[in-house]
């Protein structure tokens, strides 16, 4: 069963590509996290720079600790002395080769959705880094924008306040207060509607399999 219902997903996803191609976005196929993590690694030459967004799924994928080789430069924002310096080194990053990082919702329409507490990963998805990696797992795949919104609100929001343990009213109700809380975790929503860049590519790798949250 496991099997037939990864094989309907395809066609789901196959249709997902054509749309992102369309869009100005490079999408690619991947079956599994072991997939997805040799696509990644394939498609950043050693020596480049890179930044990240804060993500269950590159954690899941074990990327962090092959991204601190020598291979490449890191903008280590997991690595630093104290918060100024973590803010810092996300400013650094705007400046990186490649950001890697997930997206909380993608739409049959090609649209990508995030949202965040304290705004580097949207800002990097639209400017900055030459080139940004997405990693997308079948369970974030929504029929339309409204439902990635509403999916942040009801699902993500709260899970990732909990998995921060920022002090907001969603981590203890585990449902979006619409709070004003000064760690609120959903300060800044994107919606992205194409993958044109100023200077290189958006990747988008669509897993099938569910991944992260």
């Amino acid at each position: 069963m496991k099997e037939i219902k990864k094989n309907i997903r395809q066609k789901e996803i196959s249709d997902l590509i054509d749309t992102l191609s369309k869009k100005n976005y490079t999408p690619i196929y991947a079956d599994n996290l072991n997939e997805a993590r040799n696509i990644i690694l394939d498609l950043i030459p050693n020596g480049s720079s890179i930044a990240l967004g804060g993500s269950v799924t590159i954690n899941e994928l074990n990327l962090i600790d092959i991204f601190k080789s020598d291979e490449y430069k890191l903008f280590d924002r997991y690595n630093q002395p104290d918060w100024p310096s973590t803010v810092e080194c996300m400013r650094q990053g705007l400046l990186a080769d490649y950001f890697v990082t997930s997206t909380n919702a993608i739409t049959k329409n090609g649209e990508l959705i995030q949202t965040d507490s304290g705004g580097n990963r949207v800002a990097s998805l639209l400017y900055g880094p030459k080139n940004a990696i997405v990693i997308c797992g079948i369970n974030k795949l929504v029929d339309s924008y409204q439902d990635g919104l509403k999916r942040i609100k009801e699902f993500v929001g709260p899970l990732n306040s909990k998995r921060i343990n920022h002090k907001t009213p969603c981590n203890i109700s585990g449902k979006c207060e619409n709070c004003n809380t000064k760690q609120r975790i959903c300060n800044f929503t994107t919606i992205m509607k194409s993958g044109e860049r100023t200077d290189g590519k958006t990747f988008v790798i669509i897993i099938n399999e569910e991944v992260g949250y």
